[in-house]
């Protein structure tokens, strides 16, 4: 017996599931599929038993992927446990009454029931038990009162005994609501001017560029913070001696040597400029993307489950729809701007192949990372304006008018977005570490993998001096069209392993301001770095990457091309 946790999108699903389930649990994929679901275990009576956070869905008559899996997910064997939003009752009745017919052992948890009190909501839930013939039990995720009722009323499971013509289900529903629901008028407090403030286009957007910039200034520091105090001491006094001995195995030289540590600088090994397996590659993962990812991660999850995430969502929609993509593209683009890592991983919140390659594309092109980012305003920030302003700007119409075309001529349209809006909530921290850690892990055993493939072939690549013959290829076209010196062609190439050491790389060549605006935003098109590049093979597919790549060479082209010709006069 397993006991599926179902209700609509925000209903605090994943706080309950955290309330009820151990520390060890299980984020995966459903077969053949991208969607995800969560299980982890409970102890019930003597008994352990398997509970699944089923993917949040509205209706069993399935209108996406996600729904389609929660429909696989039901059979007699298991028991619901309905999670419904107490403060928007004949909404999640409507789910219920189409569970109902399924004919499967069910219990009610009446969630956010503190929330729908402090509205002036009030639910007879002994009425309401009464009326569908299954256990109704109010709780409250976030404090955990009513879990202990809840739990041991599991055993009480049972089929609903209600009746209904399953035309008449909205029907049925508001019927149900009006006869075990009042509603007493109050005032609006404070913090519900402010809720509603949040939606409102105007007030709402101008908040929303409040909420991004302290998000933003929040990730830098924690990110910057572990890097320089955490991670690169644990690297510079801990594993660099080792990785010295074993280049010691070595002599120091060789093809293997090479590979495995990288070219040694001066008889010392640079991380941003040895390039080797054990030490760039190492320190790529865990000593610049980890920590991002991280930061990003637990300021990600702190918007999710206070409430907020949801209204960036609804007030993006708008102009996502334009782009080929609904509001929650905005998660994989805002983790972009930490690292595109995670934000190609986190596409798969996008409900269809189409709207996650776009979202992919885009990101990869036009949403520069935050090491990016801190290079690029060193290297510019002495102009101001006159070169952030071009650069950053320049990006943003290539994000607007690429999308764009992307949705012009890609077949298929973009899904609609149906999102539940729910209270802001302060996050369960229980909960949130636990989300965190699991998001983390997530990326330790999905991305890791790739990264190592991803990093060796390029070791390869550079090792063998295939990435010097290219880039002395290209000069052609970084000189002609770009209008650039030879020598930015190198640190072009080198921005496929690390962009940002590229970037630097820039500094002391003496370019000119129209040639450093030209550079850096070359060189955050034109390709990922090999991290991203090869999570986007694993999430994409080889002929997807290759349909990406395509469009970034030639967008890159188009746009430095345009800019030399602009900037030179």
């Amino acid at each position: 017996m397993n006991i599926l946790l179902m209700g609509n999108p925000n209903v605090g699903k994943s706080v309950v599931f955290s309330r009820l389930t151990g520390v060890h649990v299980i984020s995966s994929n459903y077969p053949g599929t991208t969607v995800e679901f969560t299980k982890g275990y409970m102890n019930l009576n003597v008994e352990t038993v398997e509970v699944i956070d089923v993917p949040g869905v509205y209706t069993l008559e399935p209108v996406s992927k996600a729904e389609e899996v929660a429909c696989e997910m039901l059979n007699a064997d298991n028991i619901v446990i309905n999670v419904i939003n107490s403060t928007n009752l004949i909404r999640s009745l409507n789910l219920t009454l189409q569970l109902i017919k399924k004919k499967i052992p069910m219990i009610i948890a009446l969630n956010l029931w503190d929330e729908a009190e402090h509205t002036g909501i009030q639910i007879d839930a002994e009425k309401l038990q009464q009326i569908l013939g299954v256990p109704c039990i109010p709780v409250c995720a976030l404090t955990g009162e009513g879990f202990k009722v809840l739990v041991s009323s599991i055993k009480e499971a049972s089929l609903s005994t209600y009746e209904y013509e399953e035309g008449e289900r909205l029907h049925e529903a508001g019927l149900i609501t009006e006869s075990v629901e009042k509603i007493t008028h109050r005032h609006h407090k404070l913090y519900e001017r402010l809720r509603d403030a949040t939606i409102s286009p105007v007030r709402g957007s101008l908040i929303a560029l409040i909420v991004l910039f302290y998000t933003f200034q929040t990730i830098r520091f924690i990110g910057e913070g572990l890097i320089n105090y955490v991670f690169t001491p644990l690297f510079e006094n801990l594993w660099t001696p080792l990785m010295l001995m074993v280049s010691s195995l070595f002599k120091g030289t060789g093809f293997i040597h090479d590979i495995l540590i990288g070219r040694l600088i001066d008889g010392k090994i640079d991380y941003n400029q040895s390039f080797g397996l054990l030490t760039t590659g190492i320190f790529i993962e865990f000593g610049v993307v980890l920590p991002y990812i991280f930061a990003f991660f637990l300021i990600l999850s702190f918007l999710e489950d206070s409430g907020y995430l949801p209204r960036l969502a609804i007030l993006a929609d708008n102009i996502m729809h334009r782009l080929g993509m609904h509001g929650m593209a905005i998660i994989p683009m805002m983790l972009g701007l930490g690292c595109n890592v995670p934000a190609v991983l986190s596409a798969r919140v996008m409900d269809t192949k189409r709207e996650r390659f776009i979202v992919t594309t885009l990101t990869a092109i036009a949403v520069p990372c935050m090491a990016q980012i801190a290079m690029v305003v060193g290297l510019l920030g002495k102009h101001g304006a006159a070169g952030l302003g071009i650069v950053f700007g320049s990006l943003f119409v290539v994000w607007i008018v690429l999308g764009i075309i992307l949705n012009k001529v890609m077949s298929g349209e973009s899904t609609e977005m149906f999102l539940e809006i729910p209270p802001y909530r302060f996050p369960y921290l229980p909960g949130l570490v636990k989300k965190v850690w699991m998001r983390i892990t997530w990326f330790v055993r999905e991305g890791v993998p790739w990264i190592m493939v991803g990093i060796f072939i390029a070791n390869i690549l550079y090792t063998l001096g295939i990435i010097d013959l290219i880039a002395v290829l290209a000069q052609p076209v970084v000189c002609g069209i770009l209008g650039l010196p030879k020598e930015v062609a190198g640190a072009l190439l080198i921005g496929f392993l690390r962009k940002d050491v590229a970037v630097g790389m820039l500094a002391p060549l003496g370019l000119t301001l129209p040639q450093l605006v030209i550079s850096s935003v070359v060189l955050i098109m034109y390709f990922p770095c090999v991290a991203s590049f090869s999570i986007m093979i694993k999430e994409l597919g080889v002929n997807g990457v290759l349909k990406a790549a395509g469009i970034m060479i030639v967008s890159t082209l188009v746009v430095g091309g345009m800019l030399n010709l602009i900037l030179s006069n």
